[in-house]
């Protein structure tokens, strides 16, 4: 973004951003749509690579619109992009830290830089509206820079330890952190710049080196973050970049002895599968897991509705739901229910779907074929179960059977027993369920697997009651921006409780970056 504006983006603010921002992002989207259909190479070893399988990537605007090809990697290419961060550990690990952030900071100022090119590339293989699709961007920069002044804040995390009384000798005790060694990051298709540059850019401050796997749904993105990386002067086999199926590559990085740690975000199913073949290996090896989850929204009888039923539409449709952080389930004090059931739907009937590209477009198609298909099962489940107050079927007019577009779902009267009161569903689709009291909505919200984000409105008294009781690691209170999304590096740390997350540490918070280092106490002993 230009350096002159003084407009700040981020998911709280980009509501009403300044005209600069739809203009450069129409031109830059116009510039894009032009040049569709280049073939992009993976990158391992500070060279570029190109196999004889590729594979294509098409849009879920307009399943015609053929993006970009990308190369069908193999077990061997993930072996030898292995073997090359392996070779590239001692020097990156061994370099000053301040000089590593520094090659960081380029690299997220060249983000900068590109950040309209990028977020219409994001728009395009993911389905963003614009202004989402610049916050994915401008996030990815914004935790690169968080993980480098963390870095810096802690100095290299090298700590003066106290002395050992020890008569006629003088001891010397440091408590270090190091790196591990090879790094692979595994990132999701809804935020391929944020979700793949966030835990990158923490590897690499703390002197990993780096195997680099995106989903093949969104490769595109993850390639031009690895080119700003690569334009940055980032050595040699210090960032690798591998493409292709996850049954062949993924599954290649994942049993490899001869990686040291490894960052996956997506389902808790294939999380799961990870962790425990990862588990496998010679030794217990860091694993960072965020698996998604199951949001509430609790709303008191004392809320200001209008901003409970703002928040919840921006939380439970943005992205089209596919959100881990999506507000799913929405439980109301009695009081206030039909007044909040009403002025939901009437929100969320207000939102503009298409192609979203366009400048007024809220909601555009789900990502993939298998989420499109999900979302009509579903929804014939919740109507047999109870009451789809709007919404409820896909959008399959003119220009709109050409992608994967859904209706934004209001769902009522579904028995509390049932699945998907439970199951993530990760689609425009949420459930809203009158409760008695607090404490009923309280046991509701925390029960399930999962425990990632949560939203409240209520009193001031209530807040504190809310985030004493509530399990989950983002929590929000009288949030009309988001009911439970819009956490932002250096702001709101992101990351989850219970099934949501393996480490109990954040993202873009202070506790995040140590994640990938170990430590070391170091001892030297002098005779007085």
């Amino acid at each position: 973004m230009a350096k002159e504006m003084s407009f700040k983006l981020t998911y709280a603010t980009m509501f009403n951003p300044p005209e600069e921002l739809h203009t450069r992002f129409s031109e830059a989207m116009a510039e894009t749509k032009a040049n569709l259909g280049q073939e992009y190479p993976m990158f391992i070893n500070g060279e570029e690579r190109y196999v004889d399988e590729k594979y294509k990537e098409y849009s879920p605007i307009n399943t015609e619109m053929h993006l970009a090809t990308f190369q069908k990697g193999s077990t061997k290419d993930a072996e030898d992009a292995i073997a090359a961060a392996r070779q590239a550990f001692p020097n990156w690990s061994r370099m000053n830290w301040d000089e590593r952030i520094y090659l960081l900071r380029k690299a997220a100022e060249i983000m900068d830089e590109r950040l309209f090119e990028i977020s219409a590339v994001v728009t395009l293989e993911v389905g963003k509206n614009r202004m989402e699709a610049l916050g994915d961007v401008a996030e990815t920069a914004e935790l690169i820079r968080y993980a480098c002044s963390q870095m810096e804040a802690n100095q290299g995390y090298r700590v003066k330890m106290g002395k050992d009384p020890l008569p006629g000798y003088d001891a010397t005790n440091y408590s270090v952190l190091k790196p591990y060694g090879v790094w692979v990051v595994i990132s999701p298709f809804n935020f391929p710049a944020a979700l793949t540059g966030g835990p990158s850019g923490a590897a690499l401050a703390a002197g990993n080196t780096l195997v680099i796997k995106p989903a093949s749904d969104t490769t595109w993105t993850t390639a031009l973050l690895v080119d700003c990386m690569r334009q940055a002067g980032l050595p040699d086999g210090v960032v690798n970049f591998v493409s292709g199926p996850g049954s062949t590559v993924g599954n290649a990085l994942v049993e490899s002895n001869e990686v040291d740690g490894l960052t996956f975000t997506g389902s808790f199913d294939v999380g799961m599968g990870i962790y425990r073949t990862f588990a496998e290996g010679d030794y217990v090896r860091p694993t960072i897991l965020e698996l998604g989850g199951k949001n509430p929204a609790i709303v008191s009888k004392h809320a200001d509705i209008e901003d409970a039923a703002v928040g919840i539409v921006r939380s439970a449709f943005g992205l089209q739901g596919q959100k881990c952080s999506a507000c799913s389930r929405v439980y109301a004090e009695s009081e206030v229910y039909d007044q909040l059931v009403d002025r939901v739907v009437e929100l969320t009937e207000k939102l503009e779907i298409g192609d979203p590209a366009e400048r007024e477009t809220y909601m555009g198609p789900v990502v993939t074929k298998s989420a499109y298909r999900e979302f009509q099962e579903f929804c014939s489940e919740l109507k047999e179960a109870g009451k789809i107050l709007t919404g409820g079927e896909v959008i399959t007019e003119g220009d709109f059977a050409k992608g994967y577009f859904c209706q934004p779902t209001v769902v009522v009267d579904v028995p509390l027993d049932h699945r998907l009161w439970k199951h993530e569903m990760f689609l425009p689709i949420t459930m809203i369920q009158p409760v008695k009291d607090l404490d009923e909505a309280m046991e509701l919200a925390n029960s399930g697997k999962y425990g990632l984000t949560a939203g409240f409105y209520g009193s001031e008294e209530e807040v504190g009651w809310f985030f004493d009781n509530i399990e989950a690691g983002v929590v929000y209170a009288n949030r009309p921006q988001g009911a439970t999304t819009g956490a932002w590096p250096g702001f709101q740390p992101f990351g989850g409780w219970k099934g949501s997350g393996a480490s109990g540490k954040n993202a873009g918070g202070p506790y995040y970056l140590p994640l990938y280092l170990h430590e070391q106490s170091q001892t030297q002993i002098r005779r007085a």
